[in-house]
């Protein structure tokens, strides 16, 4: 019979199952630092994490707190500084050795094979093998506790982002950690989901779990945790209850001085730039039709998985369109690829920031050559062009990094977001598709974000938005529509659709006619 892991021991209460004592903490930091060429991620960060406490970091991209958790994951190696746990040293940077101190951690860009199914992708991420039907088992029943339910024979290239998510904290579950390290780990989670999230951390933590979560929700840092440790630059500038503060405060710590405002948009639209007409999703599903204006945002909401992904393939020329047209300015474009469409005025940054909108292994530079077609001629690029046009993305839209030459996998995820709406933003497109547009950022590059596509939209530009984050699509959208089983609903002024009645489209249950 195998022995009780650390973390069963722990929640049976077992006082040999390696609990520190109350003055012991269970992870301790001290001075940490670790520098790049040209970037100090961290530098003398110190850190404690109690035994069954939900802690969390808080800060800008690119203020180092991915790092931060890479180091103590193991991922990484710290330049200087001691790493404790449970009031024992660790030493040298070794993910397998840190799993078998009890660490499993939920990455923010997810570390999933696309071609294997989800129960082969937890299997490799055990360190204990279970056999297929108690693995298939395991998963379904930590999904039902969890509200995290995923079939465990679907292949993860077949799933949303959203649907990824709930793969990697279940794998991360299902190691029973001591310390269980999340990276943003609701950006992609519906708001029912993360309440039973939330419910299943405070689970964890009541039975002894550390539990260290990375969030850019200032509402959720605030509701979870019970101490928050705030970064920027690297360094840590304050150590706070977050219960006891408030969202500005938070944002003012984290920022530095006044959290950006989002402007204003009341222009009135003007003609018809996207149409889409009887546009399906397959060839049983049900037509699509819809228009998205010149100087108008159209938000989409919806649960991850409803059809929001092929959506916007079918439209940036990803997928072949089938029965039912897509016109831009009045031209037919549904039998054009991406690189025809784009020529038209149509450009689009994706959902998925590594691998599908950036290589992770080029350049800034070399990656606005994946869009720009300007900057390619008769088959030869050019590289002066491309490094000036990707230094102009950097300087309007803030990216934090080591210059255009630097690898894309080696921004945060929110200044690569930055940098992503900004390569298509700066073409200066006549109809943008933009899905996620925040997925990930922290409130002063959300805020940028949001007001790019504002200002966009003021040139006369027609903005669709696909977003989870319903205060987004509320901030940002003159209309709004919801995708919900491939349905789609009725475009309406957003400002005529309250939050509760959203929720209850968002569940297929909107008035038919609606307007």
């Amino acid at each position: 019979m195998a022995s009780p892991t650390p973390a069963q021991r722990l929640a049976a209460g077992d006082s040999d199952g390696g609990r520190p004592t109350s003055a012991t903490p269970r992870l301790a930091l001290r001075a940490i630092s670790k520098r790049y060429p040209g970037v100090t991620a961290n530098d003398g960060v110190s850190l404690e994490v109690a035994a069954g406490e939900i802690h969390a970091i808080l800060g800008e991209n690119g203020a180092g707190k991915s790092t931060l958790v890479k180091i103590i994951a193991g991922a990484v190696a710290p330049d200087a500084g001691t790493i404790e746990f449970d009031g024992r040293p660790v030493v040298g940077a070794d993910p397998a050795a840190a799993r078998a101190l009890g660490v499993a951690m939920v990455y923010q860009h997810f570390s999933l094979f696309d071609s294997l199914t989800v129960a082969e992708n937890v299997a490799l991420g055990l360190d204990r093998r279970l056999a297929r039907g108690a693995l298939v088992q395991a998963i379904r029943d930590a999904g039902e506790r969890y509200g995290l339910r995923i079939d465990p024979a679907a292949h993860v290239h077949d799933l949303s982002m959203g649907e990824r998510q709930r793969v990697e904290i279940l794998r991360a579950l299902l190691a029973q950690p001591k310390l269980l390290i999340l990276d943003e780990p609701t950006s992609v989670l519906t708001p029912q989901a993360t309440e039973l999230l939330f419910a299943t951390l405070r689970q964890l933590a009541g039975e002894g779990v550390s539990v260290l979560i990375i969030s850019h929700k200032l509402d959720e840092i605030r509701r979870l945790a019970s101490r928050c440790t705030v970064m920027r630059a690297g360094r840590v500038v304050a150590v706070v209850d977050p219960r006891v503060e408030s969202e500005h405060a938070l944002a003012r710590l984290m920022i530095g001085g006044q959290p950006p405002q989002i402007a204003a948009h009341d222009t009135v639209p003007g003609q018809a730039r996207l149409v889409v007409d009887g546009l399906r999703l397959a060839d049983d599903g049900e037509p699509l039709s819809f228009e998205v204006r010149a100087g108008e945002i159209v938000g989409i909401a919806g649960i991850s998985g409803n059809g929001q992904n092929a959506l916007m393939a079918l439209l940036a020329g990803e997928r072949p369109a089938g029965a039912g047209s897509i016109r831009l300015d009045g031209r037919s474009i549904g039998a054009l690829g991406p690189q025809r469409r784009r020529s038209l005025g149509l450009r689009y940054v994706p959902e998925e920031r590594i691998g599908h909108g950036a290589v992770p292994e080029l350049s800034l530079a070399d990656n606005v050559l994946l869009t720009i077609d300007r900057l390619r001629r008769h088959g030869f690029v050019r590289p002066a062009a491309a490094g000036e046009y990707a230094g102009e993305v950097v300087q309007r839209f803030d990216v934090r990094c080591a210059g255009v030459q630097a690898r894309a996998a080696s921004l945060s995820g929110g200044n690569l977001q930055k940098y992503l709406v900004g390569r298509e933003v700066l073409a200066e497109p006549t109809v943008l598709l933009v899905n996620q547009p925040t997925w990930g950022v922290d409130v002063g590059a959300a805020a940028a974000i949001r007001n790019a596509l504002i200002a966009l939209r003021a040139r006369g530009c027609a903005i669709l938005v696909v977003s989870e984050e319903v205060d987004e699509l509320f901030e940002l959208a003159d209309r709004l529509m919801v995708m919900a089983g491939g349905r789609l609903s009725p475009a309406v002024a957003a400002h005529r659709l309250p939050t509760d009645e959203l929720g209850r489209w968002m569940a297929g249950r909107w008035p038919q006619g609606a307007r």
